[in-house]
């Protein structure tokens, strides 16, 4: 199973990155879990999060090829 994270705007810097892949988490919990693990200083920071372009709340499954997309507060103008 595969899980493609992306981390936006400021969480790019935090993370080092945009995208990361993940292995073996069945639910958005146990995926929270692994990214505070790789990337600590991500608690300090708002976000919201999309699961297959949908924001989301919960702990929903998750199955091979799931896009999940950390997402910060934003402005635009």
């Amino acid at each position: 199973m595969e899980i493609k994270v992306l981390f936006f705007g400021v969480l790019t810097e935090v993370t080092d990155t945009s995208i990361k892949h993940y292995s073996d988490a069945d639910t958005m919990r146990d995926l929270k879990i692994r990214i505070i693990d790789d990337f600590p200083e991500i608690v300090h920071y708002n976000y919201r999060i999309a699961l297959n372009n949908e924001i989301i709340d919960g702990d929903p499954s998750l199955k091979s090829g799931d896009e999940v997309a950390f997402l910060p507060p934003f402005a635009g103008g």
